[in-house]
């Protein structure tokens, strides 16, 4: 089977998966009432609104977090040269986490909260987005002192870990309701993203999937190394420029929007390395783009438990289903060095 092939395949996969993913639920709807409702031939208001005001903005923003996550992922992976390195490796994820927790603790803490009822959401996201783009600012001055690589990776692990020390402290101190809101964010959601919210998310991904296409040339030379690459003429700075720029859009978009979602962007990168055996990123690209929106919207049909009222949290689902990945990633790296 070819590379051609190879993707026609995962699209189809892709497409069944969003239809699969807009039939189940707690209520399940028949495949002739669906193409009733898609033909709007159908006056069954009831599965009418939850097909249209529920499932298809669910569906479309599981489809733009797996593609976002996974292909930031990607990036980071070239970019660090580390198997383990994800979307959240620069703190974004952490920095994010720090701006909803100011908003949710702090203005629960001092009764503000209940003050933006109306803008609670808008409140929350944009909290998340100055939040991860405050971090990966700081990163980017740090990176024009900061030549080596691995040295700025270390950098935004420790980045990333004091930024969720504040969150430690703050969430001690923090009211029960307070709190509970907060860890509920974590968990993930792929549910409550308005449709203004949706544009932005689906502009986030097109501009941040955008810039990583533009830079493939240089991803793909970047995978014999910096020095390698500075001597073919490639500018490291502004390709890192380019590269944190797509990571933030890609990943901060996600994590402001449905909260922060892991192991996505880890695992999703070497499955499809694994099925297409290529390391040219012009092939991966489209490859990650297709695999990771297919293992969300798989997530979410998971975490809705067909059938069933109850809903999982996104986040334990990808776990379960990225852990293994990483496990193996591990294992097949038989030498430290060549995973850290």
């Amino acid at each position: 089977m070819n590379q051609t092939q190879k993707i026609i395949l995962i699209s189809v996969i892709t497409v069944a998966l969003f239809i699969a993913d807009l039939l189940l639920g707690s209520v399940i709807i028949p495949l002739h009432d669906f193409w009733e409702l898609i033909n709007d031939k159908s006056s069954n208001d009831f599965l009418h609104t939850i097909l249209f005001n529920f499932r298809f903005p669910r569906a479309l923003t599981a489809v733009a977090a797996g593609m976002a996550l996974s292909v930031s992922g990607l990036i980071m992976q070239t970019v660090f040269r580390n198997p383990l390195a994800g979307p959240f490796v620069l703190g974004i994820s952490s920095g994010a986490s720090l701006g909803v927790a100011l908003i949710i603790i702090g203005f629960q803490t001092f009764g503000w909260f209940s003050r933006l009822a109306v803008l609670s959401n808008w409140t929350v996201v944009t909290a998340a987005l100055l939040g991860s783009g405050l971090l990966l600012l700081l990163l980017l001055l740090v990176s024009t002192r900061v030549k080596d690589i691995m040295t700025i990776l270390i950098l935004g692990i420790l980045f990333s870990s004091s930024v969720s020390a504040l969150v430690s402290i703050m969430q001690y101190f923090s009211p029960e309701g307070a709190l509970k809101s907060y860890v509920i964010w974590t968990m993930g959601n792929l549910g409550n993203v308005t449709g203004g919210q949706l544009q932005i998310l689906w502009l986030a991904t097109g501009a941040g999937v955008l810039i990583a296409l533009l830079n493939g040339k240089g991803l793909n030379i970047m995978l014999l190394g910096e020095h390698y690459a500075q001597t073919t003429g490639v500018n490291i700075f502004v390709f890192r420029l380019f590269i944190f720029l797509a990571t933030s859009l890609l990943a901060g978009a996600v994590t402001a929007f449905c909260g922060p979602i892991g192991f996505i962007g880890i695992a999703v990168p070497h499955v499809v390395r694994l099925v297409f055996k290529s390391t040219n990123h012009f092939i991966l690209i489209p490859g990650t783009l297709l695999a990771g929106a297919a293992i969300m919207l798989m997530s979410d049909i998971v975490a809705h438990l067909p059938g069933s009222d109850r809903i999982l949290p996104i986040n334990s689902i990808t776990a379960l289903l990225g852990i293994p990945i990483v496990i193996w990633i591990i294992f097949r790296n038989r030498h430290l060095s060549q995973v850290f």
